[in-house]
């Protein structure tokens, strides 16, 4: 293995490939000779450089993990498949749509894994929502309600969309079957000369479901909270809640016809009990690179691939051009 970024991300990656028993980290590139000290300190084994071309184009690298700012995304991974490396990339996989379907191309040609560091894919919360609505438990799902917000990290490449609400894209696609086909989305910048700091995302669903994403970099609180609300029951999901991370309501609406009036509705509520069912608390991080192992050694499909960074892509570009024009609809490609 070979990382190619040791700034905010990078040193997680490292620390849960370092300890996989079917994997070596051989190799970490950063541009700072600080970092590349740093890890010297901390992994003595592992060769360190600030020319990513020497990692990449080395004979004693299997496959690289890319942790860099996104505008490198595309330049990096494709010069790695091109070197016969399978690849994890962070999140975003690339700028653009069309970055990402070469990205794809070129490591379905070579047969090679690509993977999206997707890391919520592979939370036991968010899995154990996957099998909530894949068994029915919700019922019909009508809506996905996320604030995740918090005061930084500003950053310099991409606005909030692109860093905060490709997490929640990425989940969205991942639990629910319904295809995303329009979105409307509001932002601003309020610090000259930076990128939008607020967002506002509308998903219009497959079905007639809806998806809302708050997104904020100038918060004064932390929340990360996201409502899914189904006809059956309904979940609230907090990542910040230390133990019931998920918990399911019994609640819901029914409607119901007056016998003496069909012209006329009924509303009745159904108020019943609620539970936290048990997760796993592995560390995601580290479930996912043992996935991105396993996917190398048995030619498998990544839960995260090239074309679930793709269909993120898809939707933060619409995204993108609704917000530059006032929150205007735009079809998802």
């Amino acid at each position: 293995m070979g990382v190619i970024g040791y700034g905010y991300w990078g040193p997680n990656l490292v620390r849960n490939l370092a300890e996989l028993d079917n994997a070596i980290v051989a190799m970490v590139c950063d541009q700072s000779e600080e970092r590349c000290k740093a890890v010297a300190n901390r992994y003595p084994s592992v060769t360190t450089t600030t020319n990513a071309n020497e990692l990449i184009e080395s004979a004693n690298i299997d496959a690289v993990v890319i942790a860099t700012p996104v505008r490198s995304h595309f330049d990096l991974s494709l010069q790695a498949l091109k070197s016969g490396k399978h690849v994890l990339v962070e999140k975003p996989i690339t700028q653009s749509a069309d970055q990402a379907q070469i990205l794809i191309e070129e490591a379905d040609t070579r047969n090679l894994i690509l993977m999206t560091d997707h890391t919520f894919l592979y939370t036991g919360a968010v899995r154990k929502i996957r099998d909530l609505i894949d068994s029915g438990e919700l019922g019909d799902i009508y809506y996905y309600d996320s604030t995740r917000i918090n005061l930084g990290l500003f950053q310099h490449d991409v606005d909030v969309i692109w860093d905060l609400a490709i997490h929640d894209l990425s989940i969205l696609n991942f639990l629910l079957k319904q295809r995303p086909l329009a979105v409307s989305a509001t932002g601003a910048a309020h610090i000259s000369g930076q990128v939008e700091n607020v967002a506002y995302l509308t998903i219009y669903l497959e079905g007639g479901a809806i998806a809302h994403v708050n997104v904020n970099w100038m918060s004064p609180i932390k929340i990360r909270q996201t409502l899914i609300g189904g006809s059956k029951r309904m979940v609230v999901y907090d990542d910040l809640e230390p133990s019931e991370k998920i918990r399911v309501y019994d609640k819901g609406v029914t409607l119901t016809e007056d016998p003496e009036s069909v012209h006329q509705m009924l509303v009745g509520y159904r108020t019943g009990d609620m539970w936290a069912p048990q997760i796993s608390t592995r560390e995601a991080l580290q479930v996912e690179v043992e996935h991105f192992i396993e996917c190398i050694n048995t030619s498998g499909q990544p839960i995260s691939d090239g074309r679930s960074g793709l269909e993120v892509v898809k939707i933060a570009e619409a995204a993108t051009q609704s917000m530059r024009r006032r929150g205007e609809p735009v079809e998802i490609g």
